[in-house]
């Protein structure tokens, strides 16, 4: 039995806390309507506003069947560098309000362009709904802006971008970095921080199985790579690759494992797992040391790669 008292500070402890009082552990026995009502109360209780300089516009990626709503931070020190940011949310829940500030503080921070983007949501769109929509918003980075393009996503959306990654390897415009926060990658549930951090805080293995379930309708997608990227019998060719997990999160070891994947295919990966801290710790950048130290790291590895280098 993991013993969650020493391995997570006072802070983290606060931060667990705090965010229980506005969603309550059992929330997945709730309908999704009201799933999503509580999520949406809780990332705005957690808003931290607009760095100084960054202005937003929210626009739509037209497709022959629907638009897809993005929205396009800018910086006043902006760089040719387009990031695009596919939000956590099991698949079910957020949109461009629920990362709102984390996207804005990337932006002031890298002086990069990020387009946060508002994929489907399950269960009223299956997969591969939000694959499309991710899919379509790369090609149309690919063919709006003639600068690089690197692709950032927490839990979720960490799944979707490395799916990208995969998709889009022989592309011409293919992505230069990607950068993974806590990502689900469809990894061995039967092993590592599956069965260590089955009971974890924030995240649990009931609650995984509850995601995916709903992402797909209840249906075996067993070997489908756009759903478990880790399902893909080849890892060559990937961009270069920085991944930070939380320790106390049962999906960490999906990081570990995708790392020693792209780095025995010959690319170049590297993982941190961030000791003491739980899955959903980006809200808690601002008020928890460990936190705050591990974004940094984030933003700084978006920079590096946007700007073509590898310092890890």
């Amino acid at each position: 039995m993991t013993d969650y008292k020493t391995l997570i500070d006072a802070e983290t402890w606060a931060f667990i806390e705090r965010t229980n009082s506005y969603y309550p552990p059992d929330t997945i026995d709730y309908t999704i309507a009201q799933q999503r009502e509580i999520y949406d109360r809780m990332c705005r209780e957690f808003f931290a506003g607009y760095p100084q300089g960054v202005t937003a516009e929210t626009a739509a990626i037209a497709t022959p069947t629907h638009d897809i709503p993005v929205r396009i931070y800018r910086s006043a020190r902006q760089a040719p560098v387009t990031v695009l940011y596919f939000h956590g949310g099991g698949f079910i829940l957020g949109g461009l309000d629920s990362h709102d500030d984390v996207c804005a503080e990337l932006c002031a921070r890298t002086g990069y362009e990020v387009v946060s983007v508002d994929y489907r949501l399950a269960p009223e769109h299956l997969h591969p709904a939000a694959f499309d929509d991710v899919m379509n918003a790369f090609e149309w980075a690919a063919t709006t802006r003639n600068h690089p393009i690197l692709l950032c996503g927490d839990s979720a959306g960490g799944n979707l971008a490395v799916a990208v990654s995969h998709a889009t390897r022989g592309h011409p415009r293919k992505p230069v970095g990607q950068v993974l926060i806590y990502p689900g990658l469809g990894g061995d549930r039967s092993k590592g921080s599956y069965l260590r951090h089955a009971e974890a805080p924030m995240l649990t293995m009931r609650d995984l199985e509850f995601y995916k379930h709903i992402r797909t309708g209840g249906q075996d997608r067993s070997g489908d790579a756009t759903l478990a990227p880790l399902a893909d019998t080849d890892f060559s060719n990937l961009p270069p690759t920085v991944l930070v997990t939380a320790e106390c999160d049962p999906l960490s070891s999906d990081g570990e494992t995708y790392r020693d994947r792209i780095v025995a295919a010959g690319g170049r990966a590297t993982w941190f797992e961030e000791p003491g801290l739980v899955h959903g710790y980006l809200r808690a950048r601002h008020t928890v040391g460990r936190a705050r130290a591990s974004f940094t790291r984030i933003v700084d590895a978006v920079a590096d790669l946007g700007k073509g280098a590898w310092l890890w």
